[in-house]
Order: structure tokens, then C-alpha cells, then sequence
């Protein structure tokens, strides 16, 4: 009977750890603090009122158009996040995302406007080229690193000027682009490109949130369900361990970066399919410099980064207003600053200090199973004896 008891509060105890839970809420809890403290005091170091600031901020961010904005802005943020996470998570720094995406916009962008099918053929299309244009940009990248030991950093920062000279060669009048007023751009996409919309009472939420959502399952499902995430987190983990369990590191390191870059590619297309039609000198550019910072804001999890995407566009639908209210122009571009920075600093905190206190309860359990040991007059054989 006490035996079923003790199995029983085994049980509880594992589906509920109350120090696990405690350590998971005291991260996100700590630097959401920590940022509006220190957010607070840089206000009020400009002279103004940072409850005011904060505010003006909720009131002008939670209106019906702000969502919807908020929304359409996030969309591209969280693909290029999921393409930088997919890196982060075997310690392999693809900063090369912006350029990727800027490359697939652009020849997708021509592919599409040099066609005229039926829109069940033309998106998919468009949405094909630009994935493997940017998986083609970004599997540059992961070659020289696993044959000529290339930096994947350095070889992306390259391939990104590299990739912004190629568009601004082919993107002139009488090669790819067309003039309009003063702005180059390629053909217009024909009506059958053009992406379906969400329609609302204020404005309409681009239907390229679909990707976004089917993006945010594939990576989660491809991360924790096979067998090609599992090697991922292992040569994230240790190189030298996933490679003496058999794991090819080059193998990974290539697949990685195509899938990453194939992610990026689909970065310009909610702007390309929903909104530009075109793409122009006046594209969207450093959105892959923003799935940075949002990866690490979200800590690469499908969840969190939906969760950093809508904080950051939030930010900057919010930034505008603040504006009008006279606070000063950099002050939102401080707030993300200071955003990231306390999350990265107060995982890092909780993690260490999660891993002191399992290191001194295993310590604990170890010296008391040494005194019963004693006790009982039983050495260390014939504990493991007892435990087997």
C-alpha cells in the first residue's frame, strides 16, 4: 500500500514540476521587467513621462487598424526569423537571410511577370522560384563552409552585397525594370498572382499569413518530430558527439542553410503578392536583419517567435504615434534594443541558475544515499546493485 502511494506522488511529481514551471515563467517575467525598467528610466532621462509614453502606446497600438497592421507587418518578420532559427539551432549563423529573400523577391518578381497562367499555377510558381532561388543564395554559403572552411558569416555578409549589385544591374529600364515616375520596377504581376486577402471592418489581413502559420508547423514538426531535427539540435549541441553517433556535420551544415535560405526566399512575398506587386527600388530591405533579432527574442521556438514578430511590429506601429506625441524619434528603436538584450540576458540568468540548483540536488541525493549507505553498512556496488 505505501508502495502504491510513493508511485503514485512519482507520478504527480513528474507531470507537474513546480521548480520547472517556476524557472520557465521567471525568464519571460525577468526581462519584460527588466526592459520596462530600464526603458522607464531612458524616458524620463529625455524629460517626459514614461506611463504616458506607455500609454499612448497601448491606446494607439489595440485600435482595430493597428491590429490589422500590426498583423501584415509581422508576417514577413516571422518567416525571416524561422529562417534564421532554423540556423540558430545547430550554432550556425546565417545573416545572409536579407539578401536571400531580396534575390528570390526579385526573380520571382520576373518569373511572375513574365507569365500569365491561372492563379492555381501562377502562385505556386512564384512561390517555388523564390524558394529556390533563396535556397540556391543561402546553399552558397553552407558549400564553402563545409569544403573551404568559410565562415558562414563572412560568406553571407558577401553574398548579401553581391546579391544587392545583381538586382541593381538587372533592375534598370531596358534590361528587367520599367520606369514609373522615379522608381524602377519589374513588370506588374498579372491579377491571377495576386495573393487573397482576409477582409475586415478597417482594412484587409494579407492572406500570406496562411505561409506564415504553415512555415511556424513545418519548422516546430521538423525540429522536435524526426529525425533531421533531432541531428540538427545534436550538432548544435556537440559537434564532435553528433559526429561520433554517425552524424554527417557537412551533410548538416549544407541541408541546414538550403532549408534556411528556401525559408527566406518566401520573406518578400507576402510585400510581392499582397501589396507591391512588383519589385521595385522602393522593395522592403533589413527585413532580415529584423528575423534576427526576433529569433532571438522568440528563442527560436515556433510559439515565441510569433509572440516577438507581433511585439516588434507593435513597437512600430506604436513608434509613430509617439511621433506626433513629441518623444523622441529613436526612442523606439531604443525599446527593441533594450528588449532583446534583457531577454537574452535574463535566459542566460535563469538557465545558470536553473542548472546550480540541479547540480546541488543531484549533490544532495548523492551524499544522503551515501550516509544511508552507511548506515546500513552497503557500499557503492551494492547501491547500484539496489537501484538496477
Amino acid at each position: 500500500m505505501k508502495t502504491l502511494k510513493t508511485l503514485k506522488t512519482l507520478k504527480t511529481t513528474k507531470k507537474f514540476d513546480t521548480e520547472r514551471v517556476l524557472l520557465a515563467v521567471a525568464a519571460p517575467v525577468l526581462a519584460i521587467v527588466g526592459a520596462l525598467a530600464i526603458t522607464s528610466v531612458i524616458i524620463a532621462a529625455t524629460g517626459r513621462d514614461p506611463f504616458h509614453a506607455y500609454s499612448v502606446m497601448i491606446n494607439f497600438g489595440t485600435t482595430p487598424e493597428s491590429q490589422v497592421w500590426i498583423i501584415n507587418k509581422a508576417i514577413p518578420y516571422y518567416l525571416s526569423a524561422a529562417a534564421v532559427a532554423i540556423g540558430f539551432r545547430m550554432h550556425l549563423f546565417n545573416i545572409g537571410v536579407d539578401g536571400q529573400y531580396r534575390m528570390a523577391a526579385f526573380f520571382a518578381a520576373v518569373v511572375g511577370g513574365a507569365l500569365t497562367l491561372p492563379g492555381i499555377i501562377q502562385i505556386p510558381v512564384i512561390l517555388i522560384t523564390a524558394m529556390l532561388v533563396g535556397a540556391v543564395w543561402a546553399g552558397i554559403a553552407g558549400y564553402l563552409k563545409t569544403t573551404r572552411g568559410v565562415s558562414e558569416v563572412i560568406s553571407t555578409i558577401m553574398l548579401n552585397s553581391i546579391g544587392g549589385l545583381i538586382i541593381a544591374y538587372f533592375l534598370r529600364e531596358g534590361r528587367l525594370g520599367e520606369r514609373e515616375g522615379n522608381l524602377v520596377h519589374t513588370p506588374d504581376l498579372p491579377a491571377s498572382s495576386h495573393f487573397f486577402t482576409i477582409p475586415t471592418a478597417v482594412k484587409p489581413i494579407w492572406g500570406t499569413v496562411v505561409i506564415a502559420i504553415l512555415v511556424g508547423i513545418g519548422y516546430w514538426f521538423v525540429i522536435n518530430r524526426t529525425r533531421f531535427g533531432f541531428d540538427l539540435r545534436a550538432v548544435g549541441a556537440s559537434e564532435t558527439a553528433a559526429q561520433a553517433s554517425g552524424v554527417s556535420v557537412k551533410r548538416m551544415v549544407v541541408t541546414s542553410m538550403v532549408l534556411s535560405g528556401a525559408v527566406a526566399g518566401l520573406v518578400g512575398m507576402p510585400t510581392l503578392l499582397n501589396e507591391s506587386y512588383n519589385y521595385g527600388t522602393d522593395f522592403p530591405v533589413g527585413v532580415g536583419f529584423t528575423g534576427i533579432a526576433i529569433a532571438l527574442l522568440g528563442r527560436n521556438h515556433a510559439v515565441g517567435m510569433v509572440l516577438a514578430a507581433l511585439l516588434w511590429g507593435f513597437l512600430e506601429r506604436t513608434g509613430i504615434r509617439l511621433e506626433f506625441e513629441e518623444f523622441a524619434q529613436e526612442i523606439v528603436g531604443v525599446m527593441q534594443g533594450v528588449i532583446v538584450l534583457c531577454v537574452v540576458i535574463a535566459y542566460e540568468l535563469v538557465r545558470r541558475y536553473g542548472l546550480k540548483l540541479q547540480q546541488r540536488k543531484v549533490g544532495e541525493e548523492l551524499a544522503a544515499a551515501t550516509e544511508n549507505n552507511g548506515r546500513n553498512g552497503k557500499g557503492p556496488s551494492d547501491t547500484a546493485e539496489v537501484s538496477a
